[in-house]
């Protein structure tokens, strides 16, 4: 039975007229049958829009579509179950207002569609690796974006598992590759000063040099507030991101807390603020001028007129269509840190406010050419070869 959405009627009762949700129901000899379920009274609930909030607050649509009465469940029905209990108010695990939308699409656009009509207990582990490889060979999607969607489809069966809806999960030994193919433009501090001598707009001088000293995300960055910077405790409080054009809550626990601020950086910051038309504890520190101020810049629209355009002035090496912006910024500082100054990962970890230090030396930190020929000079000097070579 595909997925279905019921329709209210109003149906009088002693106590005063109650709103129902009508809906159908398989029965074990193949057969349906209407059936209904209370949602509230017509006096607490006064229009049909008020009663559909009340539906979706009781997880009533997830309650109709996962009835069984002898039949089994259908995937598009399990995954539409897991979109409700993963997601609602009652999860375990919160998702981002960014997080939400790229997973309903994948639920969606990919799951649901190739697997919709089937029933979820007869999906096999075989069939299932290889759709997910001919996503890749076929449909061109990166090997990290096929392992989400494999990740997701096991998490289907999972919250299934645990509602008792399904008794097997088949992508459990599934497998996927996972590692990306992507590797991240990193700048030198030479590369870094050449960018900011294009920038001209005070603004943006400011907004690149805080980006690449403090590694911060460009959601992080374009949410700061003046009250923010820290002056007298010489950091910067990192407590929300910028998304979806209002606040939210960081990336993950390890990235909420602070980042130091260095007094070069602090005086650029009071030489911007000078400048600034926003000057209040609660303004953006880099806030859009068309918007007066209310929101805060745009990066993907600076990132496209000046950035790009200014890097590439700079020498630095971006294909057409290539991925380059803010965040390389922060690759870069990751990347010197660790190969250049020689600074103990944890710390770089600590500045880049990872919770792991695998990410930042697996993911953040790029193979070195100069370090590496260094480290083979310093052996060939130990066996004796180069003062032969060198005469």
């Amino acid at each position: 039975m595909a997925y279905q959405r019921g329709s209210l009627r109003l149906v009088s009762r002693k106590g005063g007229d109650v709103w129902m949700l009508r809906y159908r129901l398989d029965t074990a000899d193949g057969s349906r049958k209407e059936n209904t379920l209370p949602v509230g009274l017509l006096r607490d609930l006064p229009t049909e829009k008020a009663a559909w909030r009340e539906v979706d607050r009781l997880g009533l649509l997830v309650r109709i579509n996962s009835e069984e009465s002898g039949t089994r469940i259908r995937f598009d029905t399990l995954a539409e179950y897991y979109l409700k209990a993963d997601f609602g108010d009652d999860a375990v695990r919160p998702k981002s207002v960014n997080t939400i939308p790229i997973v309903e699409h994948y639920v969606r656009d990919y799951l649901v569609a190739r697997w919709g009509n089937q029933l979820a207990e007869d999906i096999g582990p075989l069939e299932i690796q290889k759709w997910l490889v001919s996503l890749h060979n076929n449909n061109g999607l990166a090997w990290t974006t096929v392992s989400k969607i494999r990740g997701l489809m096991q998490r289907v069966y999972r919250i299934g598992l645990i509602h008792e809806k399904v008794t097997r999960n088949p992508v459990e030994h599934v497998e996927t590759r996972s590692k990306s193919d992507y590797k991240a433009i990193t700048i030198s501090p030479a590369q870094t000063l050449a960018i900011l001598s294009k920038m001209d707009n005070p603004l943006h001088y400011a907004l690149v040099l805080t980006c690449a000293a403090t590694a911060l995300r460009a959601s992080e960055l374009i949410s700061l507030r003046w009250s923010d910077v820290l002056w007298l405790e010489n950091r910067i409080r990192v407590s929300k991101r910028w998304a979806k054009g209002a606040d939210g809550a960081t990336k993950t626990k390890a990235s909420d807390g602070y980042v130091p601020m260095h007094p070069v950086l602090a005086e650029e910051l009071k030489q911007w603020r000078s400048l600034s038309p926003y000057t209040e504890p609660t303004d953006f520190v880099f806030p859009s001028f068309r918007a007066d101020g209310k929101v805060p810049i745009s990066p993907g629209i600076f990132v496209a007129d000046y950035l790009r355009k200014a890097a590439i002035e700079a020498g630095v090496m971006i294909e057409p269509g290539q991925r380059w912006g803010l965040h390389n910024l922060r690759h870069s500082i990751s990347n010197w840190l660790v190969n250049k100054a020689h600074v103990q990962a944890k710390t770089v970890q600590s500045l880049l406010r990872h919770s792991d230090v695998k990410v930042t030396l697996n993911l953040y930190t790029h193979e070195d050419g100069d370090e590496t020929r260094a480290a083979q000079g310093a052996f060939l000097q130990a066996v004796g070869v180069g003062s032969q070579l060198v005469q």
